[in-house]
């Protein structure tokens, strides 16, 4: 008697069948394909290229751009023809400078249960670039501040134009460095750098993140006509930004520096290059592992007090934050989590409950407080 083919055995199995669009499963998509908005990505001669392009926002990458970045990596790591990646920022002014505060201070301040899930598809994009089993070369073409610095942390290899810098800014914000900072930067500056960059927040100019080992290569970026000035002063930088007195940037070299790097990469076994990458990753991955959930959530809560409060508004407001103001109150031992108190307060007029300590009056009924 014939045997009939069960749905799942191996003659009828799916999972050999070609997908309704006739594409293998897994088949790598060709990058206009995935319409992305506020990525760019090409892929050629075996290196992937994915450009952030915010230009107008510093490059900070908002919910959308972090899902398309994932969504780059993704195809990146899929596609057999590629062997190394590329991660850079679109203009000469910024890498990356974190997330978009201003988005923060219109959609997450106000519903901090869904910051819990932004920094789900956050931690999705650093992992995607933690697993894709291929190197990712960070081209730092501006300043890399916040998530930025994360960013390249994140990344293999970091190649960086001498007139930018890396930066943290999580105290300063009235929020925590621990995407990737408060986790990766002991492992690489130091206990004692790393606390001066969470701490002080202060730039590390590009020479200085290459002997502390936050970068591996600093490439000339300042020119003054046709001459490159090897190690340009802050001053020589400053002219070069605004292009005075014959000064402008030109990120050529590094350029140069960053394809030298990708073919000097490629001339390698993908294979032991992808468990090369899983086998040196250990200390980062148990690093990252044992804190972000935690940091997601705690994130998520802290959203909910005064500090990140203040800080977006100050700086959506373009102001400097009220940090006296929240130490002075703490230290008169008045409360600091939120502006108008703990919600301890009950109306006797309507009965209203859990009104904040500081009100005068009945949010319901407007009645007197006593």
């Amino acid at each position: 008697m014939p045997q009939s083919s069960a749905p799942n055995s191996p003659t009828t199995s799916s999972a050999a069948s070609p997908a309704a669009d006739g594409r293998r499963p897994l088949a790598p998509r060709a990058p206009e394909a995935l319409g992305f908005r506020e990525v760019l990505y090409a892929k050629r001669d075996g290196v992937a290229r994915i450009t952030l392009n915010r230009p107008t926002r510093y490059n900070a990458y908002s919910t959308a751009a972090l899902e398309e970045l994932a969504a780059a990596f993704r195809d990146a790591t899929f596609d057999d023809a590629v062997g190394v990646i590329v991660l850079t920022g679109a203009g000469d002014r910024a890498f990356c400078t974190g997330g978009d505060v201003k988005e923060y201070a219109a959609e997450y301040v106000s519903r901090p249960h869904d910051y819990w899930k932004y920094m789900a598809l956050f931690r999705a994009y650093i992992e995607s670039i933690l697993n894709t089993g291929k190197p990712v070369i960070a081209r730092i073409n501006g300043m890399a501040v916040g998530g930025g610095n994360e960013t390249q942390l994140a990344c293999d290899l970091t190649a960086m134009a001498q007139h930018t810098y890396v930066k943290q800014v999580g105290t300063h914000v009235g929020s925590v460095a621990c995407g990737g900072a408060t986790q990766w930067l002991p492992l690489v500056v130091g206990d004692k750098r790393a606390r001066e960059i969470l701490f002080l927040n202060e730039p590390v100019p590009a020479l200085k993140a290459r002997d502390w080992g936050l970068v591996n290569w600093v490439a000339p970026s300042v020119r003054r006509g046709e001459a490159w000035i090897e190690a340009a002063t802050p001053e020589e930088i400053r002219k070069a930004e605004r292009g005075e007195d014959g000064y402008r940037l030109d990120l050529g070299k590094l350029d140069e520096m960053v394809d030298d790097l990708a073919r000097r990469l490629l001339a390698s076994f993908p294979e032991c290059v992808r468990y090369t990458k899983q086998q040196t990753n250990v200390l980062k991955d148990f690093a990252w592992n044992q804190t972000v959930r935690h940091a997601q959530d705690w994130l998520a809560l802290h959203y909910t007090c005064w500090e990140p409060v203040e800080g977006m508004q100050a700086f959506v407001e373009k102001r400097a934050p009220r940090y006296e103001m929240l130490r002075e109150r703490a230290a008169r031992g008045e409360w600091t989590e939120t502006p108008w108190g703990p919600p301890v307060r009950t109306c006797a007029t309507c009965g209203a409950q859990t009104l904040p300590a500081g009100h005068r009056f009945c949010g319901q009924c407007g009645a007197p407080l006593s």
